[in-house]
């Protein structure tokens, strides 16, 4: 986004009567007609709209405590406003009219003092007054932007379908999220509803074509916020390929290497020269950039056969809640546990950073906890709230996620999150710390929960894993699997999640080496708080979000989809065959029970 001037000239149009800022959504304009006109692609984050009031020294204006805002008067580039800022927890929301200008008084040139002229001069004719716009006159009462800032808080409450405000406090909500609709041009964040990560109606077009090797590369990247991709490739002899709804599109033209070498140095340039070193040492290097209209990037180069490739992964611009992600209820109990480990997994590329982010979010706001991160690269920058974070970068701030991890036990955490499981040692020391009463959030890039609890074992030695056996099921809380599908209307992608909760039959099942079972145990776990993933897409198809062909693709078993999906009120007492499986589970039990007594 640009600097706020830009949009600040337009209250000079006698159609716009506000400037509007709200955390989550696109910055608007009020028109005349009382309507609120767009203009940006992309939501703000309330660190974004910091930013674009401190680019023009308005940042001391921003409230430190909850605050229905007052009228106060600012000025840029030597023109008069005034702003209103209303704050709630971490939302925002701001408000700026052109402040009233006083009409100027012309007066006649005065007379010399001398003796007068033969020739008296005439008087000269008063100029007209000038007419206030109707956009900077206040009307007498009620106070110039009380009538604008209510009627635009309707306007905003009318689009995200609550109630009216009856105050301009109350329309920033300290509540889950409620993402703009397509749209409205919101490309990353959490939605209402069946949650997912709203696109804009349009694909991406090229607008990189013109400029300077720095210039087009962020030209580029904006263009892939602005369109809502995840995922941008940078290739030599190749045009650009933008990921969008979990597909490539070559956008623009052919770029050859020695253009697309200029445009990624330019980047690397910010990144500093370790990744400089790591990228000539190794052919290869990790590292996160901000940039201002893109946001924070996940970057990867490598050195091919086509020369300098770049991947970008651009990063949610704040954290979300697990409500507006659509991830399962049961989830929340994360926050509760003082202990143990929960882990997300998923394959590359579904959205398991985003969860991990929510997880982090839930626990910052909720608990005055200590909580240490281990990333490579940090990702998303997480605020102090209620919570201490202290974040890592494996490379830059520590030598490994093991180092780290060791070091981290000695400094008081509550909870520790770590980027992913990638080695043994790495999990060991989860482990240890688990056991050890914190409380582990971590990452795996596994098709599902059960391969996410084998390889947590496997990655030990044969001798090992009985033990290792014993540990995980004293200390495994959660894990979480999920993949992200397209809906029905391809506007967006929703979650569908596999959730494993911690719980006796399950521990039975990782000391005995029975995970084959973990299918059976989904089918009837669900008062264990667990969901398979068929069920969550059968929800999914019943709702009509996503498509019986799409749910059937995503499924781990096409055969468990139904036809017409689920309904989610539906209850285990509604379906016969339900009682024949608890009786014939009741009987098992009886049998199994004298067996062992018979023993």
């Amino acid at each position: 986004m640009a600097d706020l001037d830009r949009y600040l000239r337009y209250l000079q149009r006698d159609d716009v009567t506000e400037f509007v800022l709200q955390t989550d959504k696109v910055a608007a304009l009020k028109l005349s007609s009382g309507q609120l006109h767009p203009v940006t692609k992309t939501a703000l984050g309330s660190e974004h709209i910091v930013t674009l009031l401190e680019g023009v020294g308005w940042g001391p204006l921003v409230p430190r405590e909850d605050t229905g805002g007052k009228e106060q008067a600012a000025s840029s580039n030597s023109v008069d406003y005034v702003v209103r800022i209303a704050r709630r927890a971490d939302q925002l929301q701001v408000r700026v009219v052109q402040a009233p200008q006083a009409p100027r008084r012309v007066t006649p040139d005065p007379a010399p003092a001398a003796a007068p002229r033969p020739t008296p001069r005439p008087t000269p004719k008063p100029a007209p007054k000038p007419t206030p716009r109707p956009s900077a006159t206040p009307s007498p009462t009620p106070s110039p932007t009380e009538a604008l800032i209510a009627n635009a808080v309707a306007s905003i409450d009318a689009m995200r379908g609550s109630a009216p405000a009856t105050t301009p406090s109350s329309s920033v909500r300290h509540s889950p999220r409620t993402q703009a609709s397509p749209s409205s041009g919101s490309s990353s964040g959490p939605s209402s509803g069946p949650g997912g990560v709203d696109f804009t109606t349009r694909p991406p077009r090229c607008t990189w074509d013109k400029g300077g090797p720095e210039a087009r590369i962020r030209a580029l990247l904006r263009e892939a916020r602005e369109s809502g991709c995840t995922d941008v490739h940078v290739i030599g002899g190749q045009p650009a390929r933008l990921r969008r709804l979990a597909e490539l599109e070559p956008v623009g033209p052919v770029l050859d290497a020695a253009n697309v070498e200029r445009m990624l140095m330019s980047l690397l340039e910010q990144a500093g020269e370790l990744a400089a070193a790591q990228l000539h040492e190794l052919g290869y290097t990790d590292f996160a950039v901000e940039l201002p209209n893109t946001g924070r990037l996940r970057v990867n180069f490598a050195k091919g056969q086509s020369g300098l490739k770049g991947c970008f992964r651009l990063i949610v611009l704040r954290p979300p809640s697990l409500d507006a992600l659509g991830l399962p209820i049961e989830l929340h109990k994360v926050a509760q546990h003082h202990q143990g480990l929960a882990v997300v997994s998923g394959p590359s590329g579904q959205g398991k950073t985003t969860t991990m982010s929510a997880l982090v979010d839930l626990v910052n706001r909720t608990k005055p906890h200590h909580i240490i991160t281990v990333e490579d690269p940090i990702e998303v920058v997480h605020p102090i709230r209620k919570a201490v974070i202290s974040q890592r970068q494996v490379g830059l701030h520590t030598q490994s996620f093991h180092h780290a991890l060791k070091g981290a036990l000695r400094e008081d955490p509550d909870v520790i999150i770590i980027g992913e499981l990638r080695d043994r040692e790495t999990v060991e020391m989860a482990l240890q710390a688990a056991e050890t009463g914190h409380l582990v959030i971590a990452s795996m890039s596994t098709p599902s929960g059960a391969k996410t609890i084998e390889r947590l074992i496997d990655m030990f030695p044969p001798e090992d894993q009985a033990q290792v056996r014993s540990t995980l099921a004293g200390a495994l809380k959660v894990v979480v699997s999920q993949r992200l599908v397209p809906t029905a209307d391809r506007s967006k992608l929703v979650a569908a999640a596999e959730l494993i909760t911690g719980n006796v039959p399950l521990w039975s099942l990782i000391r005995e080496n029975k995970l084959f079972q973990m299918s059976s145990l989904l089918q009837r776990g669900r008062n264990y708080g667990m969901i398979s993933a068929e069920t969550s897409l059968n929800e999914l198809l019943a709702q009509g979000v996503i498509t019986e062909e799409t749910a059937r693709r995503h499924a781990d078993d096409p055969r468990a989809i139904n036809p017409g999906g689920v309904k989610p009120a539906a209850t285990p007492e509604a379906a016969g065959p339900d009682i024949g499986k608890a009786a014939l589970g009741a009987m098992r039990n009886m049998f199994g029970r004298g067996r062992k007594e018979d023993g």
